[in-house]
């Protein structure tokens, strides 16, 4: 019994700090993942784990090289902000792997990328044919950023002289899983009565009819009501 609770407490202490570090490490950890940060992740992850499976290591030893692991990470990011060069060093470069239409076999082998990988790369972007793509550039996270040839660009409202109407609102959650979300309601200055009053107009007698309801560009209202069954 003392066993379990010994290790209930430290996966509780292991989790509450892994937490706290990745709060601390910010956002970049899952929005702009690079090889650097993956490391960074996987490695706080496994002090975690060790500290909480090994009895042998001391929940303060465990807990003090988490911290350090991120306080150099923090660290070493900042310097990366101040100095291009660490920053390379770190992130790597954007590698331009099609230029002008023709395939950039140097970079291609460079960034250790085949064929098979750049056209599945493109079919992520919705690119069906290299005949499409003007630039393509291979991004120090993986991702591939990509420029199609003006002939194959999808043409824009501009282009076709259509009317633009101004944007309002970002589309926002207003009723999501039946509740609402009022974070949301608050942030646009809105009120539980004038949301009512816009879903009694599209045909639900109350809040309690609504599965999902989100406030559009234009200032309109998308509902959707709870299924009977």
């Amino acid at each position: 019994m003392d066993t379990i609770w010994q290790y209930s407490i430290r996966t509780l202490l292991g989790f509450i700090v892994l937490l706290l570090l990745t709060r601390l490490l910010g956002k970049k950890q899952l929005s702009q993942m690079t090889f650097f940060t993956y490391i960074t992740g996987i490695a706080l992850g496994n002090i975690a784990g060790e500290m909480v499976v090994n009895k042998e290591i001391k929940v303060v030893a465990g807990i003090t090289a988490m911290t350090i692991w991120a306080l150099l990470t923090i660290m070493i990011e900042q310097l990366s902000l101040k100095s291009p060069m660490i920053r390379v060093l770190l992130d790597g470069e954007p590698a331009i792997v099609i230029k002008k239409g023709k395939i950039q076999v140097k970079a291609m082998a460079l960034s250790k990328l085949n064929m098979d990988d750049l056209s599945m790369l493109l079919r992520d972007k919705n690119v069906f044919s290299i005949r499409e793509v003007d630039y393509a550039i291979l991004e120090p996270n993986g991702k591939l950023s990509v420029l199609k040839k003006e002939e194959a660009e999808n043409p824009t409202k501009k282009d076709l002289q259509l009317p633009v109407q101004e944007r309002l609102y970002l589309p926002t959650e207003l009723i999501a899983d039946g509740k609402i979300v009022k974070k949301n309601l608050k942030e646009l200055q809105l009120n539980r009565e004038w949301l009512e009053e816009q879903i009694k107009r599209l045909g639900a007698q109350s809040i309690q009819e609504v599965f999902f309801a989100e406030l559009q560009s234009d200032g309109s209202i998308f509902l959707d009501k709870k299924s009977n069954g």
